[in-house]
């Protein structure tokens, strides 16, 4: 907002010497150049402030998937919110679009699993989890198990599975 501000003022001033050098003050015209290069300056710093703010935001829907914690939420601004709800929905479509009819969840792995099957440690009670060949798995709280990997991606990154490392 200061860097608008400025801008702005510096804005003002400038169409005020554009009238006066048009009216034969010549000595104005550096002012008025180095001012023009001062505005264009801010708007740079400006966007590139906005593109990182944009490209964190991307990051999260990576990260933290569909739902934004509230934490995050409550300091974006509302544009910020209606983007990431507009990107998750083309994620979303086009996801559904490749990888047959139950489509291809991208946000799974995020890095190449090194296996398939990984060892999990469930950190609280969940319930029951059907895997896909049909078979139900209880999820109790110090419980272990051998699952798939890409179906027990999302629950480690809720925090309700840990990998358990050998």
């Amino acid at each position: 907002r200061q860097v608008l501000e400025e801008m702005r003022a510096l804005y003002e001033r400038n169409q005020a010497d554009v009238s006066e050098a048009k009216a034969g003050r010549t000595d104005l015209i550096f002012l008025i150049r180095f001012r023009h290069c001062c505005l264009l300056r801010n708007q740079r710093c400006l966007l590139a402030y906005l593109y990182d703010r944009l490209l964190r935001i991307r990051a999260l829907r990576w990260e933290c998937g569909s739902v934004l914690p509230n934490t995050i939420q409550f300091h974006m601004a509302a544009e910020e919110v209606e983007w990431f709800n507009r990107y998750k929905k083309s994620l979303a479509t086009y996801m559904r679009s490749v990888g047959g009819e139950e489509g291809l969840d991208l946000t799974q792995d995020i890095k190449p699993p090194k296996s398939l099957y990984i060892e999990v440690r469930c950190l609280r009670d969940h319930g029951e989890f059907e895997i896909e060949d049909g078979t139900t798995i209880l999820l109790k709280k110090n419980s272990q198990h051998f699952l798939p990997r890409w179906k027990c991606e999302q629950l480690i990154r809720q925090g309700v599975l840990e990998h358990v490392l050998s």
